[in-house]
């Protein structure tokens, strides 16, 4: 499955890496690719991911909001 989120608040290559890494480490998520540009992140998951979770660890990096 996958989900496209909007994350306010990136603004460099650091900020893709820092969510990446966050977002990888949480259980269910297969893959995760930030455009920081944009804002963009795409993550790839499987069915029992609970995408509240996503959100909650993101945001807890501090400086960013998320829509999901």
């Amino acid at each position: 499955m996958k989900k496209i989120f909007t994350v306010e608040g990136t603004h460099c290559p650091a900020c893709k890496a820092l969510i990446e890494d966050v977002c990888k480490d949480i259980n269910g998520v297969k893959s995760c690719s930030v455009d920081f540009k944009t804002g963009k992140t795409i993550i790839k998951y499987d069915e029992k991911l609970d995408l509240n979770l996503v959100k909650r660890e993101i945001e807890a990096l501090g400086g960013y909001k998320v829509e999901v």
